[in-house]
């Protein structure tokens, strides 16, 4: 292969993304260091995103562009079609309604086989009605000694950052279909998980990630009940290498419940926000009889049990405290009829 070439395989799945799906194919086709080919599959789509993927044939001058259609059976099963008819050693990932900037390929390449890295992924930009956010993921692994633990806290490495070696995705079984959602974060700790694999999350923004209504982070509930299945899965991952893995557990479902409850609030979804507490303490409670860290139960529920139980109740509260109260307050203004 020429070496002005990457030896990658661009992995993008699309649904009724022919408005967006040609922003996408174009930032790959701007890249400093092509990849050696692009792999586009349709999941069932009912617009023109074949024909407008199709039509861009001649934008790719010296790397292939293959599109793919198949049944609608979701997104994670979309990539592992690509993945399945991929031919190069490293793949990258880049859903329709996103794009890279220009240099995201050689700078991850460069990163990647700099200390031959199982993985790599970067920081992206938020856009949003006001304009662009650096979103920074790198910071995040950068707060503690074991950055597989922080993954498995933080629970986020955008897909459309990340280039991974293709062998090791395929032998980790690929994305998880059963998952309706987070099956990438399921997927990066999956191939994470042995103790010989390193991964590392730079500090560039080198993609840009555009907010689709119904998109995958809109759907809360969906996302509560995967990244809890989610945690309890790699659990026992966790426990080889931490020995508080019960608090990582539940610090988990405390970030899981979190998030869920601030996004219930920003949509007025009172009743479900106030029901979120609740819920991560009967999540809590279960964790701290999980049979896989029993070996921690009595200590864990002795020095840290009841403590995290009311903080946890009272901070979800009280962190969104004014968000709250304000909408509680119209409410009850317009029920007895005060202007």
């Amino acid at each position: 292969m020429p070496h002005n070439i990457a030896p990658v395989s661009v992995i993008i799945p699309a649904y009724n993304a022919a408005k967006s799906i040609e922003r996408a194919l174009k930032s790959v086709a701007e890249q400093t260091l092509p990849p050696a080919e692009i792999i586009v599959v349709d999941d069932g789509s009912n617009d023109d995103t074949v024909a407008v993927a199709t039509a861009m044939q001649s934008l790719f001058l010296v790397c292939q562009l293959i599109v793919i259609s198949q049944k609608n059976k979701g997104a994670g099963a979309a990539r592992n079609c690509a993945i399945k008819a991929a031919t190069e050693p490293y793949v990258a990932f880049l859903d329709a309604d996103d794009e890279w900037l220009p240099n995201k390929l050689e700078r991850s390449m460069g990163v990647l086989k700099s200390k031959n890295y199982t993985l790599v992924a970067h920081d992206y930009l938020d856009v949003t009605p006001n304009g662009e956010v650096h979103v920074s993921c790198a910071r995040r692994f950068n707060e503690g000694p074991d950055p597989y633990v922080t993954l498995y806290l933080k629970g986020y490495i955008p897909s459309i950052s990340v280039v991974a070696r293709r062998d090791i995705v395929v032998e980790a079984g690929g994305f998880d279909e059963n998952l309706r959602n987070a099956q990438d974060f399921d997927l990066w700790l999956k191939i994470l998980a042995p103790p010989d694999t390193t991964f590392l999350v730079f500090e560039e923004p080198l993609a840009r990630y555009y907010h689709t209504p119904g998109g995958i982070m809109s759907h809360t509930e969906r996302r509560i009940i995967c990244c809890v299945q989610i945690a309890y899965r790699y659990l026992p991952a966790l426990h080889a290498r931490h020995k508080s893995a019960i608090t990582i557990l539940v610090q988990r479902l405390f970030n899981v419940y979190s998030e869920a409850f601030t996004v219930y609030v920003r949509s007025g979804k009172l009743i479900r926000a106030a029901m979120v507490p609740v819920r991560f303490a009967v999540a809590a409670t279960k964790a701290a009889f999980n049979p896989d860290v029993a070996s921690e139960r009595k200590e864990f529920i002795a020095f840290w049990g009841f403590s995290i139980w009311v903080i946890a109740i009272f901070g979800l509260y009280i962190s969104q405290f004014q968000n709250l109260i304000g909408p509680v307050m119209s409410v009850l203004k317009r029920t007895v009829g005060i202007e």
